[in-house]
């Protein structure tokens, strides 16, 4: 046999060995598809199923949420969408057609979603199948000169090659290596946990999309405002605004309600933080199902009640005067908190006050009422505009009276804290000027004309509370936890073989030669080698050399470590 077909079979040898370090999909020549449908089919799927297409989808996926960030959703929030559409006459349509305005459920968003799943479990289930006929399996035998590998040494001894490969094999499993004995070598293998990980990582994803795709579908979120000593039984006509998932229904609503006692916040008097809140807590009675026993408990920000599948988080915090209404023969036709809502840290507030039914005039005419309201917890003289600290120190109502129709009896919808002034007169002065005043806790208004009067009796606090289920929220995060251990596990734990043969020179003296072989360069398998060929020189020492003379060395003579003589300078540096 010529040199150069030697050279050709042992290079096809050193492959072999080399061989199934992955469970990676072995890729074939591309070549056109088979004709016929049956071919083309198995054209797409193989290219579906591989691994860059798996990347380029997860990175289309990302790419997809872009917009549904940037854009405003109408999922989540229909009058930012209605405001965008005011804004942009040209672009919204465009958007439209794209599907940017409800990104998520979209069908090329869908389409890329489902792909990606598909892709991930069509790559993951051959691999994992691979992968279990090599664990069922032992790794391979040596090829038939371990010199030629990148990492290998080679030392002689006067022990017997069968005691060798027995004390190479016993010192490989003892460092966790699958190791058996194969004609006239020991094959040995170790890092499957890579493969594992690498596995976990794919299977972590697939937990994750389903367990998005389930929270999407299934979700539901709801924030409700509740004054102290108001109540909240979760019931969707309960909720201030609702938004759920696709598949979510109102009878899945879990069954509890609760009563807002007091709320409590305190905040920094003085320094630097001055203003910054201390303390946010809700102190709360709450009953599960329609006869649950009513229980006690401190809702917190960050620190939610849990009943059931729901969470009761804590969201916001303001300020809710006590105001009373009376027409001119000091009838009472309206007496309630009235939220206001908060403008800065400093829970500078404003909202109107809206009175619908049962006021008449001085005349005896019925009108409907409004004051727009501004509340200054804190008042300084000098700073009528913003409120001096977030507590209730020196509190001022400032009410601007109005008389006519809100428009609430038309069908449009409005908001109830703001004033839609174009079927509304304004009160008026002695002077003629817009009717305004600072109240402090109990003081009047009185209306011109013998309208009537307001009275700040005092304030209340409110506390937003934002209620939500979130399935599938658990299995997200393990997959997230697992994803980032596969990872870890299959970038930094390296796949390598190692090969011990030991057999009978012509000299009559064992020949050791040992080698091993990673999935790719790296310094741990020689430094691994070199470790493992140092022990089992101690059982195994070297023999002299027949080509020098044997001289007895002196006792206080320095003896070569067995690492120095294990391993050659060559196969050190690779």
């Amino acid at each position: 046999m010529s040199e150069t077909t030697t050279d050709r079979a042992e290079e096809q040898d050193l492959g072999a060995a080399g061989s199934q370090l992955s469970t990676a999909p072995t890729e074939e020549l591309s070549s056109v598809p088979a004709l016929g449908f049956v071919g083309w089919v198995r054209w797409f799927w193989r290219q579906l199923t591989s691994m860059r297409v798996a990347l380029l989808l997860l990175l289309l996926l990302a790419l997809g949420a872009i917009p549904g960030s940037l854009i405003p959703q109408t999922g989540s929030d229909e009058t930012k969408v209605a405001d965008f559409r005011e804004r942009h006459e040209v672009l919204a349509p465009v958007y439209d057609k794209l599907g940017l305005f409800h990104v998520y459920s979209s069908v090329w968003f869908s389409a890329v979603y489902i792909l990606l799943f598909v892709s991930l479990i069509g790559c993951i289930v051959p691999r994992t199948w691979q992968f279990v006929g090599q664990l069922r399996g032992r790794p391979p035998g040596a090829p038939k000169r371990l010199t030629r590998l990148p990492a290998h040494t080679t030392w002689r001894t006067e022990a017997e090659p069968e005691q060798v490969r027995e004390a190479a094999l016993a010192l490989l499993k003892k460092n966790r290596f699958r190791a058996h004995i194969a004609g006239d070598a020991v094959a040995a293998e170790k890092g499957y946990l890579r493969e594992v990980g690498n596995l976990v990582f794919h299977i972590a994803l697939i937990v994750m999309l389903v367990a998005f795709a389930w929270g999407q579908l299934f979700k539901m979120e709801g924030n409700k405002l509740i004054v102290e000593g108001g109540g909240f039984a979760n019931t969707l006509v309960q909720y201030d605004d609702f938004k759920s998932g696709t598949l979510f229904s109102t009878d899945d609503l879990t069954p509890f309600s609760f009563d807002l006692k007091d709320f409590k916040g305190t905040y920094e008097p003085s320094g630097p933080n001055k203003g910054t809140p201390r303390t946010y807590q809700a102190s709360l009675t709450y009953a599960e199902g329609a006869y649950g026993k009513e229980k006690s408990t401190v809702v917190k920000v960050n620190e939610p009640l849990e009943i059931g599948s729901s969470k009761v988080y804590l969201t916001a915090h303001g300020y809710a005067p006590v105001i009373t209404v009376r027409d001119g023969k000091g009838k009472v036709v309206f007496s309630d908190a009235v939220p206001l809502l908060p403008l800065d840290s400093n829970v500078t507030s404003s909202g109107v006050i809206k009175v619908l039914d049962g006021y008449r005039n001085a005349k005896g005419v019925g009108e409907q009422l409004a004051f727009q309201a501004a509340f200054l917890p804190t008042f300084e003289a000098g700073n009528e505009v913003s409120s001096a600290f977030p507590a209730l120190l020196n509190p001022v109502l400032n009410l601007e009276a109005y008389h006519g129709d809100l428009g609430v009896d038309s069908g449009i919808p409005q908001s109830v804290y703001q004033l839609d002034k174009k079927h509304m007169k304004g009160f008026k002065d002695a002077k003629g000027k817009q009717l305004r005043q600072n109240l402090r806790p109990g003081q009047t208004m009185k209306l011109p004309g013998g309208a009537g009067s307001v009275t700040y009796e005092g304030t209340k606090e409110w506390a937003n509370f934002q209620i939500t289920e979130q399935p599938a929220s658990g299995w997200a995060l393990t997959g997230a936890l697992a994803a980032i251990f596969g990872l870890a596990a299959s970038l930094f734990i390296q796949r390598r073989r190692v090969w011990v043969r030991a057999v009978k020179g012509a000299d009559g003296v064992t020949v050791v030669e040992m080698a091993g072989l990673g999935r790719s360069e790296s310094a741990k398998v020689p430094e691994e080698l070199g470790d493992l060929a140092g022990t089992l020189y101690e059982q195994a020492p070297g023999a002299p050399d027949p080509d020098e003379p044997a001289v007895d060395a002196p006792d206080d003579t320095e003896q070569t470590t067995a690492t120095d003589s294990a391993v050659p300078a060559e196969g050190a540096e690779k």
